[in-house]
């Protein structure tokens, strides 16, 4: 009864997490344009996904697999779409080559150099350490916040669904005491709970007017 509730909350939390991306992809569609709209997440994700995806099959794990498959879909819909409006489509393109030939290579590394009892550590360690980095990654953005005294960049729902989703999945690998889905989660948790205080310390109303940030 547990692991279903978890589950399903483990699921909706995910897919809402994703679905923020929707905004983008509605103004790429309405505008014509990526204007505005970073390349980078969108890639990462979709390798996250796909990274994700191997291990829920190779751990036979429905939940991992039902919401990264859907991930994957998502992202790839996007950068699809970026694809096509952005102006620039040789850098795009070598960028999702060069994601593809990730992924060929890290399948072929665990098919033919890594032994079939200890393929599913090697692929949950991978995944571990790149689900972290994507956590820690908006650090440089937190520290952009605080020096402005603005949240002007930061999105609320997405922070709600980070914070729900990475506790849901800590929980859940702690049911199947997976440290591989526990221990990347948990910084999830911690930024975003860094997050929550940044809005509470400089609330929208209480934000300056904006100005450009320095690189």
């Amino acid at each position: 009864m547990v692991m279903s509730v978890l589950a399903g909350v483990c699921l909706a939390a995910t897919l809402a997490m994703f679905a923020t991306g929707l905004s983008d992809l509605r103004q790429m569609l309405v505008t014509k344009s990526v204007e505005n709209i970073q390349f980078l997440p969108f890639l990462t994700t979709d390798a996250n996904n796909l990274s994700w995806l191997g291990y829920g099959c190779l751990k036979g794990d429905g939940t991992v697999v039902t919401v990264n498959a859907i991930g994957a879909a998502l992202q790839t819909l996007y950068i699809l779409v970026y694809l096509y409006y952005s102006p620039a489509k040789r850098p795009v393109l070598l960028q999702v080559l060069l994601l593809l030939a990730v992924v060929v290579t890290g399948y072929g590394y665990l098919t033919v150099l890594v032994d079939s009892g200890t393929r599913l550590t090697h692929l949950g360690l991978f995944c571990s350490v790149f689900t972290i980095s994507m956590y820690l990654s908006p650090l440089a953005d937190l520290a952009k916040v605080v020096r402005s005294k603005s949240t002007r960049c930061l999105s609320f729902p997405l922070t709600i669904t980070t914070f729900v989703a990475s506790s849901s999945w800590t929980l859940y690998g702690l049911q199947l005491h997976d440290l591989y889905i526990t221990v990347p989660n948990v910084p999830g948790i911690i930024t975003s709970l860094v997050r929550f205080w940044l809005f509470q310390r400089y609330r929208p109303e209480l934000d300056k007017p904006y100005s450009p940030l320095p690189a």
